[in-house]
C-alpha cells in the first residue's frame, strides 16, 4: 500500500481477486489451443488485474506493457498463420471457410478434434471449390500446418507471459 492510500478492500477481497487473476491466467492457458477462448488475452487480464491488486507494487507497469505487446502479437498470430499456410498451397475462400468451421468445431470433437478437423474442413471446402482431390489434400496439410505453427507460436508467448508474471512476484 502507497503512503497516504486509503486501503477500501479487505483481506478477503484481495483473495478474492487474485484467485481471480490466477483463475484468468489458467483459462488463458487452456485458451491458447482452444480456438474458443482468446487465451492470451485472458493470460494478460489475469496479469494485468494481479499488477493492480497491490498497486503494481510487485508486478511493475513494464511487465504488464510487455504482457501487453505479447497479447497482441498472439492476436495477430492466430488470423495469420492460418492465413499464410492456406495462402502459400493455392487455397480457395472455400478452403479458409472450411478450416475456420472444422475448428470451430474441433472444439466439441475434444483433442483429437481440435487438432485434425481444420485439416479435414479445409480440404472439403477446397474440394468442394475446385474438384481436385490433391490439389485439396495439399491444401488442407498447408493450412492445418499453418494452424499447428500458429498455435505453437501462441503457446510460446503464453508461457513467455506467464514467466515474466512469475519471475515478477518472486523475484
Amino acid at each position: 500500500m502507497m503512503r497516504g492510500e486509503l486501503r477500501v478492500r479487505g483481506i478477503g477481497m484481495d483473495v478474492l481477486l487474485w484467485v481471480a487473476a490466477l483463475a484468468m491466467i489458467v483459462v488463458g492457458v487452456v485458451g491458447t489451443v482452444l480456438p474458443a477462448l482468446p487465451g492470451a488475452v485472458f493470460i494478460f487480464g489475469g496479469i494485468a488485474l494481479a499488477a493492480w491488486i497491490d498497486g503494481f507494487q510487485r508486478i511493475p507497469g513494464w511487465v504488464v506493457g510487455v504482457a501487453a505487446a505479447l497479447t497482441a502479437i498472439a492476436f495477430v498470430t492466430d488470423y495469420v498463420a492460418a492465413a499464410l499456410g492456406a495462402k502459400k498451397a493455392g487455397a480457395s475462400r472455400l478452403a479458409i471457410v472450411g478450416a475456420a468451421l472444422g475448428t470451430v468445431a474441433g472444439v466439441f470433437g475434444g483433442p483429437l478434434g481440435i487438432l485434425f478437423l481444420p485439416l479435414i474442413g479445409a480440404t472439403i471446402g477446397e474440394y468442394v471449390s475446385r474438384r481436385d482431390p490433391a490439389h485439396a489434400g495439399r491444401v488442407g496439410v498447408a493450412t492445418w500446418v499453418g494452424l499447428l505453427l500458429g498455435t505453437a507460436v501462441k503457446v510460446a508467448i503464453a508461457f513467455t507471459m506467464i514467466g515474466l508474471f512469475v519471475a515478477a512476484l518472486v523475484f
